[in-house]
């Protein structure tokens, strides 16, 4: 408990950096130094998001970029789990195809852009190509090298047991390539957040980057720092959630984290039993 106590705190102390820079933010432009047509202060941001939120646009702008960036990621997750479990397992394969993926990584997201408008069109189906594009390559990199690095003696121990195809990929080779799949996951889930900004500018209507493009074109700076404050919260939001689902997984891990949580466990003052 004292170690989770710790995590928590150490989670509060993490915000302390981002209050001094508001509160900075708001005094600078309290004084007159920070120009509001450029950095507005902080609290006409506020203002601007109350004010979409309550005539109902913000909800919806919402609601779509979170299912953009979900579907996207599900996607790019799927093809990078597959093609990444068949490289990392098979040497061939790995010729064949990873040459390939390791130059297609190189390709800047709005590189993708003019050939998804030509190939798919500028509906949901272009965008959601392109966030599955952003998911795909960690995910796709660290399942390959999660696989690729197993300890052999675990998989020689396996086979004299009697272990072999199936068996062997979910009882060694799974539970070993997990701390690197996630990790794979929530770099995936990262790149899917950058991405879906290069996705709504694909002529969209909704979407929070549609609100970034709209705040610019129409001259309304708030709302675009709005737009950017909101992708950093839902996106260090679910990048929280990713890794608390993660650490579930990877809980039977000897690793320095469980040593010392286990440490500090131990450390507590023995409780008394209630009668």
């Amino acid at each position: 408990m004292r170690f989770r106590a710790r995590l928590a705190l150490g989670g509060a102390a993490g915000l302390v950096l981002p209050a001094l820079l508001l509160a900075l933010w708001e005094a600078l432009s309290r004084f007159g130094l920070a120009p509001p047509n450029l950095l507005p202060a902080p609290s006409a941001v506020l203002r601007a998001l109350g004010g979409l939120w309550l005539s109902g646009e913000l909800p919806g702008h919402i609601e779509v970029t979170l299912l953009r960036v979900l579907l996207g990621f599900l996607f790019g997750t799927a093809a990078g789990t597959l093609l990444g479990a068949l490289t990392g397992y098979s040497a061939l394969w790995r010729r064949l195809l990873d040459p390939a993926f390791q130059a297609l990584r190189s390709i800047p997201s709005f590189a993708w852009i003019p050939l998804f408008v030509l190939w798919l069109g500028i509906f949901e189906a272009s965008k959601l190509t392109l966030i599955a594009v952003g998911a795909f390559f960690p995910v796709y990199l660290n399942t390959m090298a999660g696989i690729q690095q197993v300890d052999r003696k675990l998989v020689e121990v396996a086979r004299v047991h009697g272990y072999g195809g199936a068996a062997l990929v979910r009882c060694v080779l799974l539970p070993a390539t997990l701390p690197a799949y996630v990790t794979g996951l929530r770099g995936g889930l990262g790149l899917a957040w950058m991405f879906v900004v290069a996705a709504e500018f694909m002529g969209a209507s909704e979407g929070l980057g549609f609100l970034l493009i709209d705040g610019q074109q129409t001259g309304r700076p708030a709302n675009i720092i709005a737009a950017v404050l909101l992708f950093a919260v839902f996106g260090k939001a679910s990048d929280l959630a990713l890794a608390a689902l993660g650490r579930r997984f990877v809980s039977w891990q000897d690793n320095f984290q469980s040593a010392e949580e286990r440490k500090a466990d131990a450390a507590d003052p023995p409780r008394l039993q209630e009668v």
